[in-house]
């Protein structure tokens, strides 16, 4: 095959190379002081000297990716927010044990680079990294002709926190008592879009259907970006007496809650604390789902959960308040009974029983 060259075989390497250029400025707001060289490297440097200070350094680790909502951005052309959820799904996961995202590296895998969508995509993350407080060091840009249709892509990312052992976070420090301080979602955030597509999505029409409860169409409903709590739970961390926090994702409430509760609690959370969004009722209401399922599948309002002792609860919510986070009591734990089964356990079978209790409001709070 004379002549032949990587162009031919689908791989445009001049593509990738506009497209780093084109991500340059967005990723340079992500900067922080710690950060050492800049982006082309073979491999991102980080100084953290300034944490040498700490009695016990942990370095805390989480890798996630976005999901089927992929699809709903495909769909509708908007390509510089799924890079928001992307970040969440990571920054908000170091957070729980209390860990201070430090810094993020992303890879995007497509079947033919277009330089502007890449673009697009990385001033999502670098949006998120910004709301987070931590660093995008580098990433991937990998283009797979022939495994993935030339619009097709998909995202990951990795990110590392650190925190002090003694002031790390987990169910070893929850004590029967402790309260649950909910804080709003703001909306489906990145979990359960395969079962949302399902029911609403059943072609690329039905996204531009304008649902009078939703006030807007149901492509922009599915496309709200996963509000990013990290520097909000470390605020209250500073502020309150913070034992753990239960992150809403995959899985549902009940059994993401319990990964946060030792053995020998549990936890019952209020449904009449709070109203779920409208696009929850709506899912139920026309794909017929039970509630169970609902809240197995879906955060129901919740986008992350802090377990705090009694005497912060008013702190807690003073302190989210004030940082424009919608808050409320929403449950609180207790000893673990020999009857107590719960709606769900911890994955993998370890961590306290959660019950979900009531009817949800139907007044809008929460």
């Amino acid at each position: 095959m004379p002549g032949i060259n990587y162009s031919d075989a689908g791989v445009d390497v001049d593509a990738g190379e506009r497209a780093v250029e084109l991500m340059r400025a967005s990723v340079a707001r992500t900067m922080r002081r710690e950060v050492v060289g800049g982006l082309g490297g073979f491999a991102g440097l980080f100084d953290i000297s300034r944490y040498t200070g700490m009695q016990q350094p942990l370095l805390a680790t989480s890798t996630d990716g976005v999901g089927t909502k992929i699809a709903v951005a495909r769909a509708m052309g908007i390509h510089n927010t799924v890079g928001i959820d992307l970040v969440a799904m990571v920054v908000d996961d170091l957070v729980v044990c209390g860990a201070e995202p430090l810094f993020l590296t992303d890879y995007i895998a497509t079947g033919s680079v277009d330089p502007v969508r890449m673009a697009s995509i990385v001033e999502g993350i670098s949006t998120g990294c910004e709301q987070a407080g931590c660093a995008l060091v580098g990433g991937e840009t990998a283009e797979h002709p022939g495994l993935m249709e030339p619009d097709e892509y998909d995202l990951a990312a990795a990110g590392t926190g650190i925190v002090d052992a003694p002031d790390a976070l987990g169910p070893e420090r929850v004590v029967t008592g402790d309260v649950l301080v909910a804080m709003r979602s703001s909306g489906l955030h990145s979990n359960g879009y395969s079962l949302a597509r399902r029911v609403l999505m059943p072609d690329a029409s039905a996204l531009e259907e304008v649902v009078p409860e939703l006030t807007r169409s149901v492509g922009e409903e599915l496309m709200e970006p996963t509000r990013i709590y990290t520097r909000d739970c470390l605020a209250l961390i500073e502020s309150a007496d913070v034992h753990a926090f239960s992150h809403i994702t995959g899985g549902g409430i009940a059994a993401n809650v319990a990964r946060v509760l030792p053995d020998n609690q549990a936890a019952d959370l209020d449904r009449s604390t709070w109203s779920p969004h409208a696009i929850f009722s709506l899912l139920a209401s026309r794909g017929g789902i039970d509630t169970r399922e609902m809240e197995r599948t879906f955060n129901m309002g919740l986008g992350m959960v802090a377990v705090v002792g009694q005497a912060s609860v008013e702190q807690a919510l003073t302190t989210l308040t004030e940082r424009g986070v919608d808050a409320w009591v929403c449950g609180s734990v207790r000893d673990r009974t020999t009857d107590d089964v719960g709606d769900a356990s911890a994955k993998g079978g370890a961590g306290g029983a959660v019950s979900l209790v009531g009817s949800y409001a139907k007044d809008g709070s929460g």
